[in-house]
């Protein structure tokens, strides 16, 4: 059996939805293939501003506000040398959004697949993709199997958005490793939990202890839940030494904020763990084929980055395949620009991560970094502005997903900054 799309995209999380939907707004049959039935659990609850405006194109946000997520104000700290409590709102700086939501995302990620197909995109869900299709060294479509029926689904360009099980590209390309950001993460879920100080209520909580830091989301507000998750480097896990519950265990009993929100709180979940490796690919394009979202690189997961940067990542993606399939003359230039784009946004945000994992510096060094980033010295030279844009996801420079050659098509042309 065949069936044909302008467009292929291999995953139905918050990178293929997003491409997927922003696409068939822009005319072109979409087709996305996922590999689960939604809902389906998935870590990663908090979201970050940055990508608010894209989910306003989408026709979304009002979806989500109705659904009732908890409201995220901003980021609460212990970290730095002096380890004391101190917070950022995303208010601080100018923009159309001064909040966002801690998330539970199986339904998000169900509103987000459901959305697309109310725009008209095909979605085949428990789809297994067996296998790019290939002509002449060009990507054509893929081979997939769904309800004992093997398919061939082929298009002009084929999206790979399957996070990182890279289903695609890990057929196409290679990943860079960011050997110092080996990490594991372990998380678990506790209920009847103690609320920050005033004025931070809403806030994510991040820590520092001596092997890793926390993560503390308020994911249900009538439950008082908390996702409490423990960022440790893998090299912290050897023979003979403590086990991974053991150093949880001795970072909350270390840590000044966190074990007094669980204070008479009770662990409601198994606890599960998953490596937090980074890594980027090293080619995000190719003849017929592009990824986005974790497919095209996954970055510590410190400012709650990941939706965000997949996101906005999804929406350069559409802007150049949009091109490619009704600009065929600047296919070449679109594609360019994406992969240029993507490996700027990745790079800076990978870089701003690194320098903060440094735990002796004052707060005022960390902002002071944040300022020096990419054209944020003339955009944010309040130094505090600067780093409440970082963690918001205003990394990108004006000029990141213009495509040269565009300008007379305003459509194909635009940023990722909200």
């Amino acid at each position: 059996m065949a069936v044909e799309f302008d467009v292929v995209v291999v995953g139905g999380g918050p990178a293929g939805a997003t491409t997927a939907g922003l696409l068939a707004q822009r005319g072109h049959r979409v087709l996305v293939l996922e590999r689960e039935l939604f809902p389906r659990y998935h870590i990663g609850e908090s979201l970050i501003t940055g990508m608010l405006s894209v989910f306003d194109e989408l026709g979304v946000t009002e979806r989500l506000e109705r659904v009732g997520f908890p409201r995220k104000n901003g980021l609460s700290i212990v970290w730095g040398k002096n380890r004391d409590l101190w917070n950022v709102n995303f208010a601080e700086i100018d923009g159309p959004y001064d909040y966002s939501f801690h998330v539970r995302r199986a339904e998000f990620d169900e509103i987000l697949l459901d959305h697309a197909r109310e725009l008209g995109v095909t979605v085949v869900e428990e789809a297994t993709v067996k296998e790019p299709l290939l002509e002449n060294g060009r990507v054509t479509g893929v081979r997939y199997e769904a309800g004992g029926e093997t398919t061939e689904a082929r298009a002009p360009l084929v999206v790979d958005a399957s996070g990182q099980s890279r289903v695609l590209s890990r057929k196409l390309t290679t990943i860079e490793w960011a050997e110092d950001l080996r990490n594991l993460a372990y998380w678990t879920y506790f209920e009847d939990t103690a609320d920050l100080p005033d004025g931070q209520l809403g806030n994510i909580l991040v820590e520092r202890v001596s092997h890793g830091w926390f993560w503390a989301i308020p994911v249900e507000t009538e439950t008082r839940r908390l996702s409490v998750g423990y960022v440790t480097p893998t090299a912290s896990l050897v023979s003979g030494g403590p086990s991974i519950d053991e150093l949880y265990e001795a970072g909350v009993a270390e840590s000044k904020q966190l074990k007094r929100l669980l204070l008479g709180a009770k662990r409601v979940a198994e606890f599960r763990s998953t490596r937090d490796w980074s890594y980027r690919s090293a080619a995000v394009t190719g003849p017929g084929w592009l990824s986005t979202g974790d497919a095209s690189g996954f970055i510590d997961p410190l400012f709650s980055g990941g939706v965000c940067l997949a996101v906005l990542g999804a929406d350069a993606a559409a802007k150049a395949v949009d091109t490619v399939l009704r600009r065929p003359d600047l296919a070449d230039r679109a594609l360019a620009a994406y992969a240029a784009g993507v490996h700027n946004m990745v790079s800076s945000f990978l870089d701003y991560v690194r320098f903060f994992y440094d735990p002796t510096r004052d707060r005022e060094d960390y902002f002071e970094q944040a300022r020096s980033m990419a054209d944020f010295n003339e955009r944010y030279p309040n130094a505090r502005e600067a780093f409440v844009a970082v963690i918001s996801g205003r990394l990108a420079m004006s000029e990141l997903f213009r495509i040269p050659g565009a300008e007379e098509e305003p459509a194909l042309t635009g940023t990722v900054e909200p």
